[in-house]
């Protein structure tokens, strides 16, 4: 009885798949761009975006030099927007704002092409270029809108995205750190510091600093040591004068007083 129910379900979704495509064919059957433009219009006014776009990329190249062309093909982005496919979608708001300045529909296509961009951007797991372009793109129609209703929407859509810049620099610092790299991650960590000072990593970031110095120091030559104990110093003193009640205060306070003690050591020596 199961099995023949799931056989009945599976097919009226077909039987309703063919009848929706039949649809979309026979209207594309007339040939006649005003008839398949006004149904076009229809299904996108009702919401069914995949039909209106396939209906619409009918007329694209029909509409071509008509007060109908910035219409379709903003409503073909949109629609690539509203089904989730952000990579279309913005690739054609892209060429809209660069080809159609003076249309009604530039502000809602600046701010789709932003926000195409910002639904494509990854994890800070991963290559954050498509972050970069994506503030760009946000930066500029906040320039551009500062009146737009969308304004505060924006905002937070550049604040997530530069914390996905900082949390990406943080990683790959700390990848160096992990390898046992204390020489690259001590640079890393600094360059994530001098390029994101306000960064929500920024404690972290001082902490694997000091960090990494004091186990570069330590796995050093003899030669070597001395000096690195002593920027490895630095970095600790710089530390906590900012976080003086930090969670890794204590153990940065040990590791500095092995360094202080080696240094007190051999200076004594020397």
């Amino acid at each position: 009885m199961k099995k023949t129910m799931f056989y009945v379900a599976v097919l009226l979704v077909l039987a309703m798949m063919h009848s929706a495509c039949s649809n979309v064919q026979r209207i594309l059957n007339t040939r006649d761009t005003d008839i398949i433009y006004e149904q076009a219009l229809n299904y996108y006014n009702a919401e069914k975006w995949s039909k209106a776009y396939d209906l619409l990329e009918f007329c694209e190249p029909y509409v071509r030099n008509t007060e109908r062309e910035d219409t379709v093909c903003f409503y073909m982005g949109r629609c690539n927007y509203m089904l989730h496919q952000y990579g279309p979608a913005s690739t054609v708001f892209d060429k809209f704002r660069h080809t159609y300045g003076r249309s009604a529909f530039i502000e809602n296509a600046e701010a789709l092409y932003a926000m195409s961009l910002y639904y494509m951007c990854p994890p800070p797991e991963r290559d954050q270029s498509m972050t970069t372009q994506a503030i760009v793109a946000i930066s500029e129609f906040m320039a551009h809108y500062p009146e737009s209703p969308q304004f505060p929407v924006f905002q937070d859509m550049t604040q997530d995205l530069t914390w996905r810049l900082h949390e990406k620099a943080y990683l790959n610092a700390y990848t160096y750190y992990k390898i046992e790299r204390y020489d690259s991650a001590i640079i890393a960590f600094k360059n994530a510091l001098k390029k994101y000072p306000n960064s929500h990593r920024r404690e972290d970031l001082m902490y694997y600093t000091v960090m990494s110095g004091y186990k570069f120091a330590d796995s050093s030559i003899d030669a070597k040591r001395l000096e690195r104990y002593m920027t490895m110093l630095d970095s600790y003193y710089t530390f906590v004068m900012e976080y003086p009640e930090s969670k890794y205060k204590t153990e940065l306070d040990n590791a500095a007083e092995v360094a202080k003690r080696y240094i007190e050591k051999n200076k004594k020596e020397e």
